[in-house]
């Protein structure tokens, strides 16, 4: 069975707004605040329609299909990704690591689709783009350009993603971080007694008085920072 030909929003010829109809970007944005409000499982070409008080001609229009309306909702998501255009590697690569974590909180639905749509569009390639510029005019070439770009963008989703998951997950859970907190750590304490690094370090964490999510931000900085030395190692 031969397989499915390439398509994408980007590869073809974008039409004009008809006459009273919808434009392309009022689509985008509302369907945005509906993927924002009741996530991808609800995102449908019929259901957008309604909230725009449209009929579905009019987005199809503009997209042939439901892919295609999730490459231009993503390439959207990329548009928060602001990279300086000429800083040096290290400020660029902060730049788009801490740009990229918002974006995937300020739209936790996006954490799944994120390298499984491709990002074709104008803002997810302006981000490379300049995120690639900064470590060829540091000195990085050939492959090694790709191996350090492919480790700032894996660092930020391998730690981003989960927590947006966690948060997701307590969010629905209708819980406090304060009563999962009480809940948890009399578990983890008990099921921890017989590992003693884990022992130890748990008491440490309940005789400390702080706040999990600026633990959280703290934590990613640490490992970012760990990793741009590593790259700055690599280079010199």
């Amino acid at each position: 069975m031969s397989a499915k030909p390439f398509s994408s929003v980007w590869t073809r010829e974008r039409k004009g707004t008809r006459e009273q109809g919808l434009s392309r970007d009022q689509i985008v944005r509302a369907a945005i605040e509906l993927l924002d409000a009741e996530g991808l499982d609800a995102l449908s070409m019929r259901k957008l329609a309604a909230r725009l008080g449209a009929g579905a001609t009019s987005l199809y229009w503009h997209v042939a299909n439901k892919d295609e309306l999730i490459e231009l909702v993503m390439d959207e998501v990329y548009a928060g990704v602001v990279v300086p255009e000429a800083a040096d590697w290290r400020e660029t690569a902060s730049a788009f690591a801490y740009a990229m974590r918002q974006a995937v909180f300020d739209h936790p639905w996006s954490a799944s689709l994120v390298g499984t749509i491709p990002g074709l569009g104008p803002n997810a390639l302006t981000a490379a783009d300049r995120l690639m510029g900064a470590f060829m005019r540091a000195g990085f070439t050939g492959i090694d350009v790709d191996y350090a770009m492919t480790a700032v963008v894996s660092y930020t989703l391998g730690a981003t993603i989960p927590e947006v998951a966690f948060l997701s997950s307590l969010k629905e859970s209708g819980r406090s971080m304060e009563e999962l907190k009480a809940t948890v750590n009399p578990i983890v304490t008990k099921l921890a007694a017989d590992r003693p690094n884990l022992r130890e370090h748990y008491r440490w964490y309940a005789r400390q008085d702080y706040d999990p999510m600026v633990a959280r931000r703290l934590a990613f900085d640490y490992g970012l920072t760990a990793l741009l030395d590593g790259l700055g190692a690599r280079l010199r």
